[in-house]
């Protein structure tokens, strides 16, 4: 998809607040610095639709953004970030649970991970969360530029076996900095939207 228009609709702490429209959602989860503002800000071609910060743990709603009136993406709260507190992180858990499981509109979830390390406890379990309910995952794995190419299929095969992946999924080596994996992602993005 070449994106000409993309901006951030609301930021949303319940569902009382979420878009009131029947546009399919794409759902971006991941550690706080996996890189997923840079994923957003890649696939739409700006600098800074998302706000990349120095500060992990920064997005604390689920941020919607409408990309070409045709869908959402819609950023949740990086989770794994020591500096918020049990309860702050207890809130957090429950308001993206509750999007996640409930809503309809959601098509599928972008679930990043970082490809130069062991996936998290927590991405394992949001893989498994979102096993779970059956939502459609597509995982992709940033900061592909910061290993050399002959490394790849090693990490590759880290990252699959501790999520216990499944091999109908998609997997997406990703770079921000080189663009990789750009088109294989809206290619993704795009088979997912038209999901039933």
């Amino acid at each position: 998809m070449k994106v000409h228009n993309a901006d951030i609709v609301i930021s949303a702490v319940s569902p009382a607040q979420y878009p009131d429209t029947d546009l399919p959602e794409i759902a971006l989860a991941g550690r706080s610095n996996v890189g997923k503002s840079s994923f957003i800000n890649t696939l739409v071609d700006r600098r800074n639709l998302a706000r990349t910060s120095s500060k992990p743990g920064k997005t604390q709603t689920l941020n919607f953004f409408i990309i070409e009136n045709a869908l959402h993406f819609v950023d949740v709260p990086g989770y794994g970030y020591a500096k918020v507190s049990k309860t702050e992180r207890a809130k957090w858990g429950k308001m993206i649970e509750t999007y996640l499981a409930e809503r309809e509109q959601l098509k599928s979830v972008i679930s990043l991970v970082d490809l130069r390390h062991a996936p998290s406890v927590e991405d394992v379990q949001m893989y498994q969360f979102l096993k779970y309910y059956d939502i459609p995952v597509i995982v992709v794995a940033t900061k592909a530029d910061k290993i050399p190419r002959s490394k790849w299929n090693k990490h590759i095969s880290v990252i699959k076996k501790a999520l216990d992946f499944d091999e109908q999924d998609e997997f997406i080596l990703f770079s921000s900095v080189t663009k990789q994996g750009k088109e294989e992602a809206w290619a993704a993005i795009e088979a997912a939207m038209v999901r039933p």
